[in-house]
């Protein structure tokens, strides 16, 4: 039974949409039009049977009377023609019971005493009363059919069915543009699927579809940053490796191996393994609990460089937000030794708070990066030796873990100039 009740339902967004805008409309019209309208129809019809069973009455005593004057005076003024008939050749059934001249039976059943046939002429939109005189001729009442029916009811549901259809008109359009917007945004996720790029595809619709594309472009671009740190990690673990091995497997055939070279090549070797497995293995699962930034900035800053000058600028009450703070210290802890390492004298950390942001800068007075080498120095495995120092070491991760890191917290990084004249590492956090 489900299954069947789901057949019925349209698959396609667009029909989805029409009916969840037409069903409410619809029952809210019929709801209103049978409650409001049904009533006010009956009301009115009431209204101008008792009206005309009255004027018929009335006639009709004066015929009776033998007022005859009185009732072609009355019938002029009103606009009824009256006519006197001995037999009239009328057929058996009649409109007493139809829906226009059930209220007028009523009331001249009740009025008059005696019996009334009404016969309705729908093609010229007449209707004819025939009533028995005392005399036993027949006294025939003709006149307009919306003296006893009104149209406007039925010419206000024609209304109603039209503002339906206008307003169909109207909302389709649109559900066809939104619609189109989440074909091509399916269209796309299935090429990236596949590892395929979608020429063209930019974000359109509405914020909440535009946000959705923007959500999926970045996704795209995350899973392909992801794919080519996989590669770079294999290409740099084969070559960061070969070196140390060959240069203790030669030290070992020609006996010429220091323990001393060996233990420096093995500390070297497993330094860059355990940052390899750090990379790879990304953060553990961490609870969020309420962060704030500045007394882990300082304890950072003062573990990684005890011997230099750390200026800080925070807020006087800093901004507290949820996050994973041993993911976050991990991050900063990457940036801040990375900065003690090149930096001369200074390293300079500051905080500024909004509504929406927190942004940390970080900086130093060391040689920098240059404008040209700031993204490759955003990628794993890269090591800027040319610009920061050629005995510093490393994996090439520090940034490259910071960075995840951020976006993980749905932050970024940016790598710019500092007015000490080294680098500035500027990182904004959601709050």
């Amino acid at each position: 039974m489900v299954n069947d009740n789901m057949r019925l339902i349209p698959r396609s967004f667009l029909w989805r949409t029409i009916l969840m805008i037409l069903i409410p409309l619809i029952v809210t019209q019929v709801i209103m039009a049978n409650v409001f309208f049904g009533n006010h129809w009956k009301r009115v019809h009431a209204t101008l049977a008792r009206t005309l069973a009255g004027e018929i009455s009335t006639m009709m005593n004066f015929i009776d009377s033998g007022q005859s004057e009185s009732m072609n005076a009355m019938a002029r003024d009103i606009g009824i023609n009256v006519t006197i008939n001995d037999k009239l050749n009328r057929p058996r059934e009649t409109d007493n019971n139809a829906m226009e001249a059930g209220p007028l039976a009523r009331e001249l059943a009740t009025r008059m005493k005696r019996p009334a046939k009404i016969y309705i002429d729908k093609g010229k939109r007449l209707v004819f009363i025939d009533v028995s005189t005392r005399n036993g001729k027949v006294a025939t009442f003709g006149t307009s059919l919306y003296r006893i029916y009104s149209t406007s009811t039925e010419v206000f549901i024609l209304w109603l069915v039209g503002a339906m259809l206008i307003v169909l008109a109207l909302i389709t359009p649109f559900i066809i543009l939104h619609s189109r917007s989440i074909r091509r945004i399916a269209k796309a996720a299935n090429r990236f699927g596949r590892g395929l790029d979608a020429p063209g595809f930019e974000p359109s619709g509405s914020k909440e579809i535009r946000d959705a594309s923007a959500a999926m472009i970045t996704m795209k671009e995350r899973l392909n940053r992801y794919n080519r740190t996989r590669t770079d990690m294999l290409n740099a673990v084969s070559h960061d490796l070969k070196a140390p091995l060959t240069r203790m497997r030669l030290a070992l055939e020609t006996k010429s191996a220091k323990p001393a070279d060996l233990i420096r090549d093995i500390d070297r070797m497993t330094e860059m393994v355990n940052g390899y497995l750090a990379f790879a293995r990304g953060e553990a699962p961490e609870i969020e609990q309420a962060t704030e930034l500045p007394a882990m900035l300082i304890r950072l800053a003062r573990d990684a460089a005890p011997d230099k000058e750390i200026e800080t600028v925070f807020p006087d009450t800093p901004v507290q937000f949820y996050a994973r703070s041993m993911a976050l210290a991990r991050a900063f802890d990457n940036i801040i030794e990375n900065a003690a390492r090149y930096a001369r004298m200074r390293i300079k950390i500051t905080e500024i708070d909004s509504d929406e942001n927190v942004t940390v800068l970080i900086e130093d007075d060391g040689p920098g990066i240059p404008d040209d080498r700031k993204a490759d120095a955003m990628r794993p495995f890269v090591r800027l030796d040319n610009a920061r120092g050629r005995d510093t070491g490393g994996t090439g991760l520090g940034l490259s873990i910071a960075q995840t890191a951020f976006e993980n917290h749905g932050g970024q990084m940016f790598l710019e100039d500092s007015e000490l004249g080294g680098l500035r590492v500027r990182i904004v956090l959601p709050i």
